[in-house]
């Protein structure tokens, strides 16, 4: 199936899962074998143009289309950021599926290194030091378009400085189909 034939479905699977509250929805029955493969996804949720959830998997773990139901109910419920969406929000939200290519680590010594890999406007980037951890998502070169900024951004993020690096930093990259 054509990856631009995929989105109103996967959109569909997400607005059911909102739709069914807080509870788990139903196994959703497919004929496609690509939705029962292992995904990993992110969903997130506008409301009039703001965020209003955004939760997601870095690596697969479960069939696609469980989770991207169970990311939008998660972006929805419990993102930490924001309160759990009210009956009254749900027919203005503003949904939004990505499914994350398979992580590909880079290997970088320093920030000046991982600078030169980044791929602004490409790459999804996961940051890892000890347990510390962030992710962002390729969308978010739109808001923050250079890389020096990309990354202090996502360090923070991860709970450290801006500037911090260690040689023990793991930083890998993903790309993303998105679907609005």
């Amino acid at each position: 199936m054509p990856d631009d034939a995929r989105g109103p479905i996967l959109l569909a699977i997400a607005r059911a899962a909102l739709d069914g509250g807080e509870d788990p929805a139903p196994p959703l029955a497919s004929e496609h074998a690509w939705l029962r493969e292992e995904g990993a996804s992110f969903v997130t949720l506008r409301l009039d143009g703001e965020l209003r959830g955004c939760i997601g998997s870095i690596d697969p773990r479960r069939p696609l289309w469980e989770d991207v139901a169970r990311n939008a109910r998660a972006a929805a419920y419990r993102d930490p950021r924001f309160p759990p969406v009210s009956p009254e929000e749900l027919p203005r939200l503003q949904v939004e599926v990505s499914v994350l290519s398979p992580r590909e680590p880079m290997r970088v010594a320093s920030e000046a290194e991982a600078l030169a890999q980044i791929r602004p406007g490409v790459d999804g980037i996961a940051f890892e030091y000890g347990a510390s951890s962030a992710t962002f998502l390729p969308q978010v070169w739109e808001s923050l378009p250079a890389p020096d900024e990309f990354l202090e951004h996502l360090r923070r993020k991860a709970g450290l400085p801006g500037r911090f690096w260690h040689p023990d930093v793991r930083l890998s990259r993903y790309t993303v189909e998105k679907y609005a």
